[in-house]
Order: structure tokens, then sequence, then C-alpha cells
């Protein structure tokens, strides 16, 4: 996939002219919202190398228009499943920084009580319902949220809705076949969202897709598709307000595919060497923070001291969340087993490796004497 810089530069120019007109301070809040995520990313990819997050993490590095895009659409009420690259959404869903960073640390202040870590970010007060670590393990569940959601009430302007995120290597799995299929059979109100940063992994999406415009994976099950530019977070934003418009209103389940390329590699620690050095530098042309800064200086609606003080802002808010989950308590291991089940179930094991099996540490009588005539394994 290529696209053609300066067209892109140019039309990105005129969309945000016409906004600007309209609600200046937004946009300068979109910008402000992708700052901070790219700063935070960055720092969470230092605190990785630093052993402060273990576990994996996957970055939101170069899709920040894409997600200040698709989370400027979304209503509070509306519901949110993502894939495992979900800190950005999370904090353009509202998350505080703090939260979200000791998440990551692993410790109790963390949004899932630091027990989800990096790809397992969770609130209900949000309506933010995962972060999944499996590929594609969040369309089926949030394809049953929308069947509930079907069950309670009609289709209307006011309906809430739920909104699917994904990689593009998730539209090869069959549970994103098979959810398709059951939300157009039973229209559904729901809104799939491919993020397409052109990569699986290492594999190119043209080597892994028969049908690599992944907007028309829905055809087959008469779900209609639409292509943005995901570097445009205008584009963005009024593709996913249109397309939930019908999903509100007629209960049609709707794709979204939004083309955009992360800067770096699939997690922190790919050095992404699949990629040749001519592309990596065509990729940073396309940036989409810098570009939305400087698009908003050229039009006048920021000046130079003002975008760097978002920086600065921005720099200090991820300073402040560091500091916050460096000093929040780590989990007591007493508690690894709780939340295992929902409700107390009778008899289950709560040891830790290394623990002895009896409480005592001692075996009972009955146990010692048929050790001693070699009974039993």
């Amino acid at each position: 996939m290529t696209q053609d810089t300066d067209a892109t530069a140019g039309g990105h120019v005129a969309s945000i002219q016409r906004d600007a007109a309209r609600d200046p301070g937004q946009l300068r809040g979109y910008y402000r919202q992708m700052m901070l995520i790219r700063l935070f990313e960055q720092r969470a990819a230092e605190m990785y190398t630093r052993a402060k997050i273990g576990g994996y993490c996957h970055l939101n590095l170069g899709e920040e228009a894409t997600v200040v895009g698709l989370m400027a659409a979304l209503r509070p009420t509306d519901y949110l499943f993502t894939s495992y690259r979900e800190h950005g959404y999370a904090l353009a869903r509202g998350a505080q920084p703090g939260r979200v960073m000791a998440e990551l640390f692993g410790r109790t202040a963390g949004l899932s009580g630091g027990r989800g870590g990096s790809m397992h970010l969770y609130d209900t007060q949000l309506r933010l319902l995962g972060g999944y670590g499996i590929v594609g393990g969040q369309i089926p569940p949030a394809t049953g949220a929308a069947l509930a959601l079907a069950y309670r009430g009609e289709p209307g302007p006011d309906r809430e809705v739920v909104m699917c995120l994904l990689g593009d290597g998730a539209t090869n799995i069959g549970a994103f076949h098979e959810s398709l299929n059951l939300a157009a059979v039973w229209k559904l109100p729901i809104l799939y969202v491919i993020v397409n940063n052109g990569l699986g992994m290492g594999t190119t999406v043209q080597a892994a897709a028969g049908e690599p415009e992944l907007f028309r994976r829905g055809c087959s099950y008469r779900i209609p598709g639409q292509r943005v530019d995901g570097n445009d977070v205008l584009a963005v934003r009024d593709a996913t307000l249109d397309a939930l418009v019908r999903v509100r209103g007629e209960h049609q389940p709707m794709l979204l595919e939004a083309v955009s390329y992360r800067l770096r590699g699939h997690s922190v620690v790919d050095p992404a060497r699949y990629r040749s050095e001519q592309e990596t530098a065509r990729l940073r042309t396309l940036d989409p923070v810098p570009a939305l800064r400087s698009h908003l200086i050229e039009i006048g609606l920021l000046e130079e001291a003002a975008a760097a003080d978002i920086d600065a802002e921005a720099e200090r808010i991820v300073a402040d969340a560091v500091d916050f989950a460096d000093r929040a308590p780590a989990p007591d291991p007493a508690a690894l087993f709780d939340y295992v089940y929902t409700t107390p179930v009778a008899n289950t094991g709560r040891g830790r490796p290394g623990d002895p099996l009896f409480a005592d540490d001692q075996p009972s009588a009955e146990l010692a004497g048929a050790a001693q005539l070699g009974i039993g394994g």
C-alpha cells in the first residue's frame, strides 16, 4: 500500500481548515491527545527496557490519528473491545494515564488491578471491555455484547453500540468470519474496525490475504465497508460517525478499515528488520503527530509557543504517570487466586508453586505408612 504524500497532506489541510471554522479548540484537543499518546508510548518502551514492565508490550506509535479519530466518534455510553495494542485507546477514552501506566507496571492501582498488564486494560466505567491478548479473541465477545444490546431495544439515534477493534491479521481467523456472519443475520449494532498497519507481525497483508482490501471482507455477509486514511484524524472521525449512524439507527453492522502504520516493530522487542531503510524512511514522512502540528501552525490555529506548551504538558503528565506507577503497591501474593471464579467454589486449590501440599507440611500417618510399604506413586 502506498499513498501520495503531497495529496494526502493537502487533504489534511483542507479538512482541518473546514473544522477550524466550526471548533478550533477541538482540533487543538486532538493534537493534545495524540501527543499524549505518543509520549506515553515512548516512555512505556523505555520502562520496558528498564524492566519496569514485564510480559508483552505493543505500542500505538504511528497510529495516534486513528486512535483519536475513532474515540472522538464514540459516545461514553458505547462499548469498546480492543486488541492488545490498546494503550492509546484507553487514554483517548478517558482513562487516567497514571492508572494505565500502573497496569503496565503490574501494580494494584492499575486499571485491572495489576492483573492484566499491557494487553488486558479494562474499565467498566469507561465501557472499555478489554484488551485481548489472543489474536481476534475480542471479536466473539464483542459480537455477543452487540446481541445483548439488540435484545434491549429497537434501533434509534440514541442507541448504544459496540465498537470492535482488530488488526489486519485477525481478519484471517475463523472467528472473524463467524462473527460477521452472525452480526449480519441477527442485525447487530456493531462497528468492526480493522486497523490495517500493513503487517501481521512481520508478514505483509498482500502476502497473507487473498483480498488485501480488507474493507471488502464484509461483502459476502452484505456488511457495508469503507477504507479511510488512518493518518488523518478528521477523516477517521467523520467516517466513523457516518458508519455509526447506520449502526445506531438500523442495527446495521458496518466494517471500517483504517490504513495506518506503526512506526516500531510488532512489539517492543521486535527490531522490525523485515522493513527496508527506504520503507522506514517513507513511513516516517507519514507520521501523523508532527503532520497535524505543522498543519495547525500553517493555518494559524496554533502558534509554535502554544504547541511547545502542549508538548511540555504532555511530558509532565507522562512523567507523573510513571511516578504514580512506581509508587503504587504491587499485588499481595496471597490474592493471587482472587477473581478466578466470580462466585466461591468449594475445594478450589489456592497453592502456589513451591507451597507444601499439606497445611502442616507433614504427610498424614496413613500416607506415611503407605510410602514405607511402597504403595502408591
